[in-house]
């Protein structure tokens, strides 16, 4: 089964994730698919950049929790979109939370419509958003985020846009992207890659100095005790038992 769908047109390759059934979730066969088909995209001289959508009413969901990537996969994916030497677009028609956020904040330039909503959910299943502050952290607002990271409150459109979890915002995406794709097409390819370069540097040194610790960080909560009731309660759809 075919996750991750691949259309091309006038250099611009979009990738879509298209798990609609489970809410587009990063699942270890998802991130898998999406990881080779960004090393084509990334390795074709024809390809001028890339966009990252999705099928259904959700980017993605997170992590999947029936059969969740390793946490060394997943920063892997994200790592490999900020490295990719293409600018990558996120067009986002739906909700993106938890570890959507990561790839929505991976990417170069993130659009959205109206009609879409965000959430870091990982601190209501009892874990914490460690992997995905690798790109989330450096490009977006430290005090707003301190309080969506600590509250898994969700975000209108809007407020993304403020905070930095988006680029642009608008009634109809594709209208909102036009522009974007049209600079990208028109930008001579080796001025694209150098550019892209000067603006992730701050980002990849984060992941140089924080991957490890902060995978280790995934892997110890998603194993505890807390994460396994907050799981349960979120597949049995009831508050888990710390709620008061």
């Amino acid at each position: 089964m075919t996750l991750i769908g691949r259309t091309r047109e006038r250099g611009v390759e979009t990738l879509g994730l298209d798990a609609p059934h489970r809410r587009n979730a990063l699942s270890a066969a998802l991130v898998a698919e999406l990881a080779g088909a960004l090393a084509d995209a990334g390795g074709d001289a024809a390809v001028r950049a890339v966009v990252l959508t999705h099928t259904g009413t959700t980017f993605s969901a997170g992590a999947d929790l029936r059969d969740p990537p390793a946490p060394e996969a997943l920063v892997g994916l994200l790592r490999q979109i900020v490295e990719l030497p293409k600018p990558v677009v996120a067009r986002v028609t739906g909700h993106v939370r938890a570890g959507g956020l990561g790839l929505l904040t991976a990417c170069d330039i993130a659009v959205a419509s109206h009609a879409a909503t965000f959430a870091f959910t990982e601190v209501r299943i009892g874990v914490a958003p460690a992997v995905i502050s690798l790109p989330v952290v450096p490009r977006t607002d430290p005090r707003a985020l301190a309080r969506y990271y600590l509250t898994g409150e969700r975000l209108d459109a809007a407020e993304a846009v403020r905070v930095g979890l988006l680029t642009a915002a608008g009634d109809d995406v594709d209208e909102t992207l036009a522009p974007v794709l049209d600079g990208l097409r028109r930008a001579a390819p080796e001025a694209l890659a150098e550019t892209k370069r000067l603006l992730t540097a701050r980002v990849l040194e984060t992941f140089d100095q924080d991957a490890a610790d902060l995978t280790a960080l995934s892997a110890r909560l998603f194993s505890s005790a807390a994460a396994h009731e907050g799981m349960t309660a979120f597949l049995e759809r009831r508050d888990p038992e710390w709620v008061v």
